[in-house]
């Protein structure tokens, strides 16, 4: 959601106090996202071998950015920032939405972690 402050930012052009509201938005929404996936992980993994399973889980995770970054450079020279942002956005919404969806299976799993 914090990809809409950067398509703002793209389309009104050079503004500092938009550009350090977009960046605090950004962090501020990154380690929110970054703390609750750490404890979603930590939940998904069996106490007998919690490092193994997170040290997986969070490489299979990093697996989208990887193969992902470097066709962002294409992609924002074809569509332009705004574009790029705007579609961000909406490649992020069905897992958000999932995750709506999802909430009472993560609300079960958190009484009983499951072994992987």
């Amino acid at each position: 959601v914090s990809n809409l402050s950067f398509m703002i930012l793209a389309m009104v052009g050079k503004s500092y106090p938009l550009m350090i509201f977009t960046i605090a938005f950004e962090n501020l929404a990154g380690g929110m996202g970054t703390a609750a996936f750490v404890a979603f992980l930590m939940i998904l993994c069996d106490h007998r071998f919690t490092a193994t399973q997170f040290a997986l889980l969070s490489a299979l995770a990093s697996l989208g950015r990887v193969f992902v970054g470097p066709l962002s450079g294409v992609l924002v020279d074809e569509m332009g920032w705004a574009t790029f942002f705007f579609s961000t956005f909406l490649f992020a919404l069905p897992g958000l939405i999932l995750l709506w969806f999802m909430k009472e299976v993560v609300e079960s799993t958190e009484k009983e972690p499951a072994a992987l």
